[in-house]
């Protein structure tokens, strides 16, 4: 093969449009067989023609033989059989290396495959054969394959709701409860915001399977416990005093120790001990300049009506994206399988907690939406690995991406909204892995933002449903080991011999 430095054609490369022919890659003849093998996940066999490895075998030994240092001969003058024998070895992995490389690269160029990780291949275990073509296989996790509708136009019910004065002053409330002072409450008839200390034994009909002792337990419309939701707990809970027993249904999450009771319906039935109430602290202007950094009251009042719209905006989205999911995968099978979700279900999860970072919502609130999605991780998981895919591929049809300028452009705006500085909070994004992933978020978001943009909208009155109040317990309805359903199975034990 005519070596590229010393081609009478050099000359010519000056010109732009010969270079761009010169150094084109030479494509690998090669054939790939691609066949399905289970739920987004392919396997992969490659055949890459002899002719091309011993193109390459040639080069790289004309190389060695320019300055080969073969005992016996003076560099460079050594025959070129003797060369070949002598390093054939280290020329054969050198070869392979790049035969890989190169016929990876075109199965991806000429392919429609797109990898959710790297594919299962150990160059160690692939042999160069002396004659005959390069065969190798692998399986690989590949997104799913679906046909894109009209995305544009879509006719979408849009949660609207205009805010009483009452829930500013509840939410007034929740935002000075840490700061208030916790007093007893002595006619008891718990509501909403106060704290109730309950003892209660947790029971799957008739057999006790958890308690709690002196628990302390904000009244909220949700409580979550570590292994479970009390979807009804205010209901259930409010106008108790001390003396009372009440019961509250919990629902088990994928998490609980007692695999028989998972996604099970247990009562707890709660002892009602004592019951105390939150003095809010006096708004003077020190506490208000201190605690908020505003001067006055009426601030407050127009820094909870942002909050409180930034939520109904994050709602608003997380509604249309329910339904445009809804309707682009109507015609399509979702099946995701059970070890995508696990390896997946933490990259899903830091997304969604960045997705709601960045539409404002508060960190108590996304700490309360996390251990909801939590109770059924793998259920969360799958949510949005599927919203994830839809709009990446949405995003790619529209060519949306993101520059290095528009990285650097968030990561100004969350470190203006945590308080802190760029450099800090792109080194904790590093340190955790999360840079990608914010990306990521960034592409679904644009992607979201085109498909409501061009939206049909009919506003529909909010729904309880979607106005989750949660209080969080560091307590599990059932003692034992929470099982982690993101961790890997047992591996099976082998077969006796």
């Amino acid at each position: 093969m005519t070596d590229e430095k010393t081609s009478p054609n050099t000359a010519e490369q000056e010109h732009g449009e010969t270079t761009a022919t010169v150094e084109a890659p030479v494509k690998l003849q090669q054939h790939v067989e691609i066949r399905d093998i289970g739920p987004c996940k392919k396997h992969i066999k490659v055949t890459v023609e002899r002719k091309d490895i011993d193109d390459r075998f040639s080069e790289k030994i004309s190389e060695l033989v320019a300055d080969a240092n073969v005992s016996g001969f003076r560099p460079g003058k050594a025959p070129r059989r003797i060369v070949e024998r002598r390093f054939h070895r280290e020329v054969a992995d050198q070869v392979k290396s790049e035969v890989l490389l190169a016929s990876l690269q075109q199965l991806a160029e000429d392919h429609d495959i797109a990898p959710l990780s790297a594919p299962n291949i150990d160059p160690s275990n692939i042999e160069l054969p002396r004659q005959g073509p390069l065969v190798y296989e692998f399986e690989v996790e590949v997104r799913p394959h679906f046909d894109l509708p009209n995305y544009k136009g879509l006719k979408i019910r849009r949660p609207v709701h205009t805010f009483t004065d009452e829930e500013v002053a509840q939410e007034e409330r929740r935002l000075l409860t840490p700061y208030g002072q916790i007093v007893p409450k002595p006619e008891g008839d718990a509501q909403i915001g106060d704290l109730v200390i309950v003892d209660a034994v947790i029971k799957a009909g008739d057999h006790a399977i958890g308690q709690l002792n002196e628990a302390t337990l904000r009244v909220n419309k949700q409580l979550a416990f570590k292994d479970g939701i009390a979807d009804n707990f205010a209901e259930q809970i409010k106008g108790a005093k001390a003396g009372d027993v009440r019961e509250v249904d919990i629902k088990l999450s994928s998490a609980a120790a007692d695999p028989s009771l998972r996604g099970q319906m247990v009562k707890a039935i709660m002892t009602i001990k004592d019951v105390k109430k939150v003095i809010l602290p006096e708004l003077t202007p020190e506490f208000l300049n201190t605690t908020f950094g505003i001067k006055s009251p009426e601030q407050l009042r127009e820094l909870i009506q942002v909050v409180l719209q930034r939520r109904l905006e994050y709602q608003q989205r997380q509604a249309a994206r329910k339904q445009v999911l809804a309707q682009i995968t109507a015609a399509s099978t979702w099946e995701l399988p059970p070890d995508l979700l696990r390896r997946q279900a933490h990259r899903a999860m830091a997304r969604k907690i960045m997705e709601m970072r960045a539409d404002g919502i508060s960190d108590e609130e996304i700490q309360a939406r996390r251990r909801l999605l939590e109770q059924d991780i793998l259920q969360s998981t799958a949510q949005a690995l599927k919203e994830h895919f839809v709009l990446q591929k949405i995003a790619e049809v529209e060519k949306i991406d993101i520059t290095d300028e528009d990285l650097n452009e968030e990561i100004e705006r969350i470190a203006e909204q945590e308080g802190e500085s760029p450099r800090r909070v792109r080194a904790r994004l590093e340190r955790e892995d999360l840079l990608d992933a914010l990306a990521a978020e960034m592409i679904e978001r644009a992607a979201l933002d085109l498909i409501l943009n061009n939206a049909e909208y009919e506003d529909v009155p909010l729904g309880q449903e979607d106005q989750p109040a949660v209080s969080m317990i560091e307590a599990q309805a059932i003692p034992g080991e929470i099982h982690d359903p993101t961790a890997e199975p047992p591996a099976e034990p082998s077969p006796t011999e």
